[in-house]
């Protein structure tokens, strides 16, 4: 071994060592949550305000899997790409709130590093496959609007499927990937994580090795499961709204508009929560208020995103007023 590279081991080895010396600690195996804080008489309200959340955002969500899959009127790509999101919406909720009203119930926020790492794994999933599934829609928007002579061809079943399943195969893979070197860490130090669930930022700075390969391989996996998504989303509502404009009558451009509006609103919010917690933050940043736009982009937007597709998308409202019509309660 050359002497350069004994001195570079000998300097990795002497940063390991100072940092858990630095910390005073041994080895940890749990991390605590510290979530919305200690307050006893927060707690119950906490509790009661992401129950209701819970079961409202599931059985909206799904609600729509369950017409697009009943009502052959909804059998279309647009709603194809609903019904999957809204899908992923249930499972993404499922993942981090029954964690967080067990701890707000019982006051348990330990949480072992595998099932932190695991609960990461699981949540970069999601987001991932959620950013892409967007990108999807908003392609099939795109080929809606700026070529509807050719949007059957274009925009088949097969064609459906293969988006779909790439945007899970994909952030599963890019994800997998960020976990074994996150499997490969070891931790020191404080316990205590400043958050309700498993964050990458949090979590790694409690590590007690060098994380600046774990850093720049999260960096390229969050660049093309984050970046490309949302480029492609923005060519695609360039041409989109390009194709608008050059819409003679205003009636014309007013429904070729109302095609893509709520898609465009979940579009806005989503970017827009995801921008604000993970771009713009700051050390300056208090840790309240990154907690509150965590749980709107966690908690809230899959709660939001069938109200707005209900509420706004006149198929999706009249199957729901047939299914309703179909009940026996309302057959009398």
């Amino acid at each position: 071994m050359s002497v350069s590279k004994k001195k570079t081991l000998q300097n990795v080895q002497t940063h390991i060592m100072e940092k858990a010396e630095g910390g005073n600690q041994t080895l940890i195996s749990e991390f605590i949550l510290l979530g919305f804080g200690n307050g006893p008489e927060l707690q119950p309200l906490l509790f009661l305000v992401f129950l209701v959340i819970y079961f409202v955002t599931v059985a909206g969500n799904l609600l729509i899997v369950v017409l697009v899959v009943a009502d052959r009127h909804l059998h279309t790509p647009m709603y194809y790409f609903l019904g999957n999101l809204s899908f992923l919406e249930t499972c993404y909720t499922s993942i981090f709130l029954p964690r967080l009203l067990a701890s707000l119930l019982t006051g348990d926020r330990i949480v072992s590093v595998q099932g932190c790492i695991v609960q990461l794994w699981i949540f970069g999933v999601m987001s991932t496959t959620e950013a892409m599934l967007l990108a999807a829609m908003s392609y099939d928007r795109y080929l809606a609007i700026c070529h509807p002579l050719r949007y059957a061809a274009l925009m088949n079943c097969r064609v459906c499927g293969q988006l779909v399943g790439g945007s899970w195969m994909s952030s599963f893979l890019s994800c997998t990937v960020v976990n074994i070197f996150l499997f490969q860490l070891t931790f020191c130090g404080s316990k205590e994580i400043d958050h309700f669930f498993c964050d990458f930022s949090p979590m790694i700075k409690l590590s007690c090795v060098d994380t600046r390969t774990l850093e720049l391989v999260s960096f390229v996996s969050a660049a093309i499961g984050a970046l490309v998504p949302c480029l492609l989303t923005l060519m695609s509502y360039i041409c989109i709204i390009a194709t608008i404009l050059g819409i003679p009558s205003s009636t014309g451009r007013q429904k070729a508009f109302s095609t893509c509006s709520s898609h465009l609103i979940v579009l806005t919010i989503f970017y827009v929560t995801v921008i604000t917690i993970y771009v713009v933050p700051t050390a300056n940043t208090p840790k309240l208020l990154s907690k509150i736009f965590s749980v709107f982009y966690i908690i809230l937007t899959p709660l939001i995103n069938p109200v707005i597709y209900c509420l706004r998308n006149k198929e999706v409202k009249e199957s729901l007023r047939k299914a309703i019509l179909k009940l026996p309660t309302f057959r009398m």
